[in-house]
C-alpha cells in the first residue's frame, strides 16, 4: 500500500504550522509536504521532523507572491533569474530536511507573451531546475493543476505535462499527478496512472467536489487506492485537501480504507 503524507498546508491548520507537525504524527502520519518552509528556518523545521519521527516527503520551489495571487513563476519570461535563485534556496532547505523532491508550479499564463514563449520559457526552467537537483540527489516534479480553481494556470493536463517532460528530456523531471484537479480535467484516473506509471514520480489527494476528504464526493477512493497498490505505484500519497469539518474529526477515511 503507498504511503500517506499530511499536507500541512491544508490540514491541522487549527494550531500554529510548527505545531502541525505534532499533529500529524499524533494522527498517524509518517511523513508531512506542505506549499512552502520558506518563512521558518531550516533547523526550526528539522527539529519538528526529528522530534516526531516524520519524513519530509516534498516542498514547492519558490512560486512567487502566493499572498497576492502568483501560483508560480517558472513560465514568465520575465522572471527567469528570481527562478534561478529560488532553485538554489529551495536545494538549501532539501538537504537540510532531507527532503528527495521538490514541486515546480508552473504559474498562471502571463498576459501578452505568445505561447511559444511561455513554452520555451517553462522548458528552459525545467531544465536548468531538473539539472541542478540531480546533482543535488533530488528529485524534480510537475503539478498539472485544474483551470477552474486557478483560471489560465498554465500546466493543466497529464498529456501537456508529458509533452512538456518530453521537450525537457531529462531523466530527472516527473509528474506529481494530483488525483483531485485531474479528475476535474479529465477524468479516466485510472487508467492515466497506470498508463503512464514510470512518470509519476508523487500522488495527491481530494474528493469531488469540494476538496474534502476522501468518502465525501464522487471519487472511487477504495477502488484507486488498490489499484495504486496492484500496479505497484511505489511513492507517497499526499493528502492535500480541505477538511469538512475539522482534521481529526475527518481522518475517518484512513481507518476505512485501512491505510494508516
Amino acid at each position: 500500500m503507498p504511503r500517506f503524507a499530511a499536507n500541512l498546508s491544508m490540514l491541522f491548520t487549527e494550531v500554529d504550522f510548527l505545531d502541525r507537525f505534532a499533529a500529524a504524527a499524533e494522527a498517524g502520519f509518517n511523513g508531512v509536504e506542505y506549499l512552502f518552509p520558506y518563512d521558518f528556518s531550516s533547523t526550526e523545521i528539522k527539529e519538528r521532523l526529528e522530534s516526531n519521527g516524520l519524513i519530509q516527503v516534498l516542498f514547492n520551489l519558490p512560486s512567487g507572491d502566493w499572498a497576492k495571487g502568483e501560483r508560480g513563476i517558472a513560465c514568465h519570461p520575465d522572471r527567469v533569474e528570481e527562478f534561478r535563485a529560488g532553485v538554489d534556496l529551495a536545494i538549501v532547505y532539501a538537504q537540510v530536511l532531507g527532503n528527495k523532491q521538490l514541486n515546480c508550479l508552473a504559474g498562471i499564463r502571463p498576459q501578452g507573451v505568445d505561447a511559444n514563449t511561455i513554452e520555451s520559457t517553462f522548458v528552459a526552467n525545467l531544465k536548468y531546475a531538473a539539472d541542478k537537483l540531480e546533482t543535488a540527489g533530488i528529485k524534480l516534479v510537475m503539478e498539472a493543476i485544474n483551470t477552474l480553481d486557478i483560471p489560465d494556470f498554465y500546466l493543466n493536463s497529464t498529456q501537456q505535462g508529458l509533452n512538456i517532460r518530453k521537450k525537457v528530456g531529462s531523466a530527472n523531471l516527473f509528474l506529481q499527478y494530483d488525483i483531485y484537479h485531474m479528475q476535474i480535467m479529465e477524468g479516466d484516473l485510472a487508467r492515466t496512472v497506470e498508463s503512464n506509471l514510470a512518470a509519476i514520480n508523487h500522488v495527491q489527494l481530494a474528493d469531488n467536489p469540494g476538496r474534502n476528504e476522501p468518502g465525501t464526493g464522487e471519487i472511487n477512493y477504495s477502488f484507486l487506492f488498490e489499484h495504486l497498490d496492484r500496479i505497484g505505484y511505489q511513492g507517497w500519497i499526499g493528502c492535500e485537501y480541505k477538511p469538512a469539518t475539522t482534521t481529526v474529526a475527518g481522518l475517518g477515511w484512513l481507518t476505512t480504507h485501512n491505510v494508516i
